[in-house]
């Protein structure tokens, strides 16, 4: 960098949160005395008369007082994705002019002028900044600014979307005061389990009189137990691919996810099982398959589901490739939702050595389809045939071990 030219960065630096000359005050000084001073040594009165006012100017020129100020109206919170409105406050002090650089459009208005509207847009859930609203502000004659002044960036996480979608392997009951799902343990209920011989403990009122009558020994009646389910929520963050092919190696910029890639569809279908199997009772937990540290224990209730779609937003900001995948101490009997593009072996062998445990398992298919292949590679076609054939032996062998596999989210 040249001497001139960390010259021109010091007065730009030096240009910010006070009240500075601006280049026309400069040139104003510097013609004015430049004018006189030669008409004096040249001996011409013209140059004298048109330096004098150019000197008048600057030395009848004050400075401005105060501190101007950009205030922002808070967004509600709450407000989703889409257009939100808002406004932003002028507080001009002794300046004439203000310029605010506002969302697509820089306006130009009287310091003093009533409340500046603000329409902001965001299209995709997530971390993001909703505005900054960089401003300055100009004195009387326009001889001293105040700025130019960096903004503060409003931050906003926006938390994914609910959807209505069918709540899966576990269809809604009539809720009672145990629970909506038939339990795998024995209980009072009004469904039959079995008929077996009487054991210390057993309560008399379970006897069935016919068999006992019949058999010569006493036996009783054991029915299901009714309880809420345990739904476990197992996320995949490990790639973050969309239907392109070629883009699947470069890295997304401007958003959380890719739109329509497959983190994204997990997320969205995730937050919006949750809150399925929550409005009816059930308990659901959240894990990330990768990174246990992130899971989030089972619960119910209003207060749950926003505690899932806030660490779902957090799982998708830590989401980076991982050689193991592990689903850690699951509840018995629990129904686990795996939500996978399944690109890899392991992820399918995980769904089967779940499913042999005794867990039921549905796996949700989020690898957007159909895939594009990559254009300017002479094996695009065949690689992304390849790919899809791979993928579709992987669900075919899940289903084949009895997990409940959906072809697409």
């Amino acid at each position: 960098m040249s001497r001139a030219d960390k010259i021109r960065e010091a007065f730009a630096q030096s240009h910010g949160a006070h009240w500075h000359p601006t280049d026309a005050y400069s040139r104003a000084v510097w013609l004015g005395v430049g004018l006189v001073v030669g008409g004096m040594f040249l001996h011409q009165v013209e140059l004298v008369l048109f330096g004098v006012p150019l000197i008048l100017s600057v030395l009848l020129t004050t400075k401005p007082k105060g501190t101007p100020t950009v205030s922002v109206r808070p967004v509600p919170r709450g407000a989703g994705a889409g257009v939100v409105h808002t406004v932003a406050h002028l507080d001009g002090a002794d300046a004439e002019l203000a310029v605010v650089k506002l969302p697509g459009v820089v306006k130009a208005v009287p310091a003093h002028s009533p409340d500046l509207p603000v329409e902001i847009r965001r299209d995709a859930w997530g971390p993001g900044v909703d505005l900054r609203l960089d401003h300055l502000f100009a004195g009387p004659d326009g001889m001293h600014v105040y700025g130019p002044i960096v903004g503060i960036e409003h931050v906003r996480t926006i938390l994914p979307p609910v959807e209505h979608h069918p709540a899966g392997p576990l269809p809604p009951r009539p809720a009672g005061l145990v629970g909506i799902h038939r339990s795998p343990r024995a209980g009072d209920s009004t469904e039959l389990r079995d008929i077996r011989a009487f054991q210390p403990g057993d309560r008399l009122k379970r006897i069935d009189w016919r068999v006992t009558t019949r058999t010569g020994t006493v036996h009783v009646r054991e029915r299901h137990a009714e309880a809420d389910a345990e739904i476990v929520l197992a996320l995949d963050t490990r790639a973050d691919v969309g239907a392109d092919v070629a883009e699947w190696a470069s890295p997304h910029y401007g958003a959380t996810t890719r739109p329509g890639g497959s983190l994204d569809r997990a997320v969205r279908r995730a937050a919006s099982m949750a809150a399925g199997y929550l409005r009816q009772g059930d308990r659901v937990a959240l894990m990330d398959l990768s990174r246990p540290q992130l899971n989030v224990r089972s619960g119910v209730g209003r207060r749950h589901l926003m505690r899932i779609r806030t660490q779902l937003v957090v799982c998708v900001q830590a989401a980076g490739w991982s050689s193991r995948v592990a689903l850690r101490k699951l509840p018995h009997g629990c129904v686990v939702v795996l939500l996978s593009p399944f690109l890899d072996d392991d992820i399918a062998e995980l769904a089967v050595q779940t499913r042999k445990h005794g867990h039921v398992v549905l796996a949700i298919n989020t690898l957007p389809l159909e895939l594009k292949p990559d254009p300017e590679t002479a094996w695009g076609e065949v690689a992304a045939e390849m790919i899809a054939a791979e993928h579709r032996l992987r669900l075919r062998r899940m289903a084949e071990h009895g997990v409940a596999v959906t072809r697409e989210c």
